[in-house]
């Protein structure tokens, strides 16, 4: 497996498992309608943890363009295969909220509110704010950046041997996604990362989703800047403290 298609199988299931979560607890007559937040941030901690067991031997498990730059600008990654990454992230994105809404097809249909729908796909600002909401999405992301850059696996210095712990290696990156959910994302809904926003974002738009209302164009640039520059201050500072 290429890094590249690692990137789109890794982001197609944290997109699936996410925005699928998010279908379960939204929309009118599933199993899960209305169970809450505490089952939309422990899924999407779980979709992120399936998405890094699979992709993170083939391409690191970036999933997210902020966490791609991110280790660039911090020298932990080149630049030149920085866009590869990202069309990969999206692709992925695009391809997992597609299958979300066609394996949900009849509960969108059942569901008659069109922001609901829409917030299956995307983030909405619970209060719509720029300055603050896109401040939230920076410290949402600086958060996650900025830890994963100390993420480290310990190693016998003797045998230069690593000691990992295989498959739950992803657990501290899942828990991580899920502290920032619980603690930084009832403002924003925690976007923090581009083509988790933008790229089901884009399938809401194209899908013959029946009264969707609108797309939220308007608010959409702010889940992509703010993750990007959190990322980016989150580099710059480990770069300082090193």
């Amino acid at each position: 497996m290429t890094p590249f298609i690692a990137e789109i199988i890794g982001a197609f299931l944290l997109i699936l498992l996410g925005c699928g979560v998010n279908a379960n607890v939204s929309l009118a007559k599933t199993y899960g309608s209305g169970s809450g937040w505490i089952v939309i941030t422990t899924g999407w901690a779980i979709a992120v943890y399936v998405g890094v067991v699979v992709s993170a031997p083939y391409s690191g498990a970036h999933l997210n363009p902020a966490v791609t730059t991110g280790l660039a600008m911090a020298g932990k990654f080149s630049w030149n295969d920085v866009p590869f990454y990202i069309l990969a992230q999206f692709i992925g994105a695009i391809l997992g909220a597609f299958l979300v809404w066609l394996i949900n097809k009849d509960h969108f249909d059942a569901t008659s509110d069109g922001n609901t729908k829409r917030g299956v796909f995307c983030n909405t600002p619970a209060i719509p704010n720029v300055p603050i909401n896109i401040l939230n999405e920076i410290v949402g992301t600086f958060v996650l950046v900025f830890t994963v850059l100390y993420f480290s696996d310990a190693t016998i210095t003797d045998t230069n041997t690593t000691i990992g712990l295989g498959s739950l290696g992803a657990l501290p990156v899942a828990l991580l996604v899920w502290g920032i959910g619980l603690s930084l994302g009832g403002t924003t809904g925690y976007a923090i990362n581009p083509a988790r926003d933008l790229g089901p974002r884009i399938v809401h738009a194209l899908a013959p989703i029946k009264d969707k209302g609108s797309n939220g164009w308007a608010y959409s640039w702010i889940p992509v800047v703010g993750p990007i520059l959190g990322g980016l201050l989150a580099a710059g500072l480990f770069l300082v403290l090193q």
